[in-house]
């Protein structure tokens, strides 16, 4: 099998035959029989009229065959419809030649579209994204900052028909949020939401001051990937605290009457996670405990690489310094992202939720590192 990265064939122009040759190498690194055999093992239990006996694993069983569909399915119908491709052209016909050349670059489009996702092979990329936003340095304005952070992941959630559930907020004295938790649920959500972890940084004219005088403010954005089954250094029970409380939202109105909120810290590490989104409390237990799971196998997994700082967000300061992306409104409007150097003058429509020119820059950068 050739090497293969994205970077090394953007923009270059390929014949059908090369186009041909690098979605078989694209299949190869996405293991695609390994993957096509796992589909037929999980399809032959799911046809077993027992199947849907264990409710859990059926369940399980059902989203891995989804996914797995997802990201098969795709390069197979583009593997066929570039062999097609090449079949028409060796018919030399001249005046088929602008129409076989418009299939090819639609093909060529689609071909990097599927292989920015193959830049997404880390062992969670593929699971769904909890995402949290915290107000950092900036009093009222930062607040009202991590507002407008939440709006825009939602907004880019909804553009990627995601699904989204408001796990946790926790409402700004005067204005904005002091937090807010989102699972945000689509193909890939992790390997591309993780391109959003760290410090973001706004500029702007303050609508909270008399003088409207300009006000720098800073938010932090931690993204861990959701994970669903325990392992065997699964959490042990005797190291949890739970608490319950009354879930409630700005000025002390309660979201419901019952003590149905929970708060569970990890007593070892000091991890602590809240929910209140369910009027169940069974279930923002559950909620909770898969929240928590994430952020102790991000823990480890940082423990083990000796990068703690970079892995667990929380422990990044949002002020001056450790910005991933600067938001600048006045004197004039700029995105920039620190890290790629991808800007954008368009900042409006970037706090609408267009996020894919960063998260794709994102991807280039480490697929070329």
């Amino acid at each position: 099998m050739r090497g293969f990265c994205i970077s090394d064939i953007l923009g270059k122009y390929m014949t059908s035959e090369e186009l041909f040759d690098e979605v078989t190498d694209a299949l190869q690194l996405l293991d695609l029989e390994a993957k096509q055999v796992r589909i037929a093992d999980i399809e032959q239990q799911m046809n077993e009229p027992d199947f849907w006996n264990d409710s859990a694993k059926a369940q399980r069983l059902s989203k891995e065959h989804a996914k797995l569909q997802h990201v098969t399915e795709p390069w197979v119908e583009l593997r066929r419809k570039v062999g097609e491709l090449i079949e028409l052209e060796e018919m030399n016909d001249p005046e088929m030649a602008e129409e076989l050349e418009s299939s090819r670059t639609n093909l060529e489009q689609k071909f990097l579209k599927y292989a920015f996702a193959l830049q997404l092979s880390g062992p969670y990329d593929t699971n769904c994204a909890i995402l949290s936003i915290h107000a950092g340095t900036g009093g009222t304005d930062a607040m009202d900052w991590a507002d407008i952070l939440l709006r825009m992941y939602m907004r880019y959630a909804e553009a990627q028909k995601a699904k989204v559930e408001l796990i946790d907020k926790s409402d700004g004295e005067e204005a904005g949020i002091k937090s807010a938790t989102l699972r945000i649920d689509f193909p890939y959500a992790y390997g591309k939401l993780k391109s959003e972890m760290g410090v973001h940084r706004l500029v702007r004219l303050s609508p909270f001051n008399s003088d409207n005088l300009r006000q720098t403010s800073f938010a932090l954005v931690e993204v861990l990937p959701e994970i669903d089954e325990p392992d065997e250094d699964d959490i042990d029970e005797k190291d949890l605290r739970v608490d319950v409380f009354r879930a409630g939202g700005h000025g002390g109105q309660s979201v419901n009457t019952t003590d149905s909120a929970v708060r569970i810290t990890h007593l070892p590490t000091n991890t602590v996670v809240s929910v209140q989104n369910e009027r169940s409390q069974l279930q923002n237990k559950e909620t909770a405990m898969k929240i928590l799971r994430s952020k102790l196998t991000h823990l480890r997994i940082a423990q083990h690489k000796e990068k703690l700082d970079e892995l667990k967000g929380e422990d990044t300061k949002a002020a001056w310094g450790q910005q991933i992306r600067n938001y600048v409104m006045h004197p004039y409007t700029l995105a920039k992202d620190t890290r790629t150097g991808m800007e954008t003058s368009q900042v409006q429509e970037v706090l609408d939720g267009d996020l894919e020119q960063f998260i794709e820059a994102y991807l280039k950068q480490n697929s070329a590192s």
